[in-house]
């Protein structure tokens, strides 16, 4: 649930400022925690059927074609997307590491600290299912909170010795207008996990007397709970300390103690190396079931290496491509995450459940609904206008 997208959240708040800041996490916690209540609850719904997959429950709510064509795009695109900026985070934190560790060393550039890190998942993705890096993933859950631990309390000092400034960066009207529209996205990007909660929840044992939903809902609690322990000190606190010249990555702009933050950003890639691997399996499994049903080649060792491994290989030449980690996070926040994580779910109760109109329950999911649609827009719109600005100044490939 921790992403690397908690390490953009002081960014996000220069643009946004104090108050409107902490309203926006603030409710951004609640939303995206009601909506994956609802995944958790829909998760078995009809009693002996489990929707195991976000679009077999959006088949259910639209039916069979329509589900199909409005969940999965938006599934896919999440998750590739993740899996892009995950690379770039990998790229930039080992990068960063080997800069503290040995200063005067010859630099390296950040093409190959991307390439370093995507070769470790051509390994990593031969792995069959969820089971298989339960290991990897709850090194990554240690490592997320341990580097966001670290992000803000080596913030502090920084924070008492000298005085920020808190006022927008003196730049263009149109600067600040998309700077707002891509924090808003960058938020967004780091309440992630709704694209996968169903096929983890498939994991668990169910039955019932003891149905799945009940073992679901504590873990989202304790992993929700552990959300608002890292984000919320890692976004005031680092905002506090910093001011408007933080980063997009708190941990670029910390650099003391060398050896904390040597850690905390090999700690980040510990996290997404685990993290990458939580959001390709459903990509793979999506992959080989259709090349296996529809074109009817045979299931197998040779398929998976052959499928996994060109997965990672687009992952890891979009990610040297367009290596802006902020933009990333604004646009995929929005185009992506504000769909399925905040307003689909949201749809898919009022479409099955069929509240009464202007009931409690009707009013809250339209506006959940309304929120997520407009955070939709302008996020993708803010972030795809940083990236637009960032590649007009972008060596490609270096």
């Amino acid at each position: 649930m921790v992403g690397a997208g908690v390490l953009s959240l002081p960014r996000a708040l220069v643009f946004l400022g104090w108050g409107p800041g902490a309203v926006v996490l603030i409710l951004s916690w609640a939303i995206t925690l009601y909506t994956l209540w609802q995944m958790v609850e829909m998760h078995e719904m009809i009693p002996g059927k489990r929707f195991d997959r976000y679009h077999e429950l959006g088949q259910y709510a639209f039916g069979e074609k329509l589900g199909l064509w409005i969940v999965v795009p938006q599934q896919l695109i999440v998750e590739v997307g993740v899996d892009i900026v995950y690379m770039v985070t990998g790229g930039q934190s080992l990068m960063k590491f080997h800069d503290l560790v040995c200063p005067s060393c010859k630099r390296i550039r950040q093409t190959y600290w991307i390439i370093i890190f995507g070769s470790v998942h051509f390994g990593l993705a031969q792995l069959p299912n969820f089971n298989s890096i339960a290991g990897v993933s709850l090194a990554a859950a240690a490592m997320s909170l341990s580097y966001s631990t670290i992000a803000w309390t080596a913030s502090i000092p920084k924070g008492i010795d000298n005085g920020s400034q808190y006022s927008y960066p003196r730049t263009t009207v149109a600067n600040e207008v998309f700077g707002i529209f891509n924090a808003l996205g960058q938020i967004a990007f780091a309440y992630a996990g709704h694209n996968v909660v169903l096929e983890i929840q498939a994991t668990i044992p169910s039955s019932p007397e003891r149905p799945s939903k009940i073992a679901m809902w504590r873990g989202v609690v304790v992993a929700y709970t552990v959300v608002a322990i890292c984000y919320f000190p890692v976004a005031l606190v680092g905002y506090w300390a910093f001011g408007n010249t933080v980063d997009d990555n708190i941990l670029k702009t910390l650099e003391h103690p060398a050896w904390l933050i040597a850690a905390a950003n090999l700690m980040v890639v510990v996290h997404v190396v685990g993290s990458y691997q939580i959001y390709a399996m459903p990509v793979f499994d999506m992959l080989e079931t259709v090349l296996v049903k529809k074109l009817h080649l045979p299931h197998g060792s040779l398929l998976r290496l052959i499928v996994r491994s060109a997965y990672v290989a687009f992952t890891m030449f979009m990610a040297i491509s367009i290596p802006f980690f902020g933009s990333l996070l604004g646009f995929f926040g929005g185009f992506a995450f504000a769909p399925t994580t905040y307003f689909l779910p949201c749809i898919m109760w009022i479409a099955i459940y069929k509240p009464k109109p202007f009931s409690f329950s009707w009013i809250i999911n339209w506006v959940f609904i309304f929120i997520g649609v407009f955070l939709m827009i302008v996020s993708s719109i803010g972030g795809f206008r940083d990236i637009y600005v960032s590649v007009s100044n972008y060596k490609f490939f270096s």
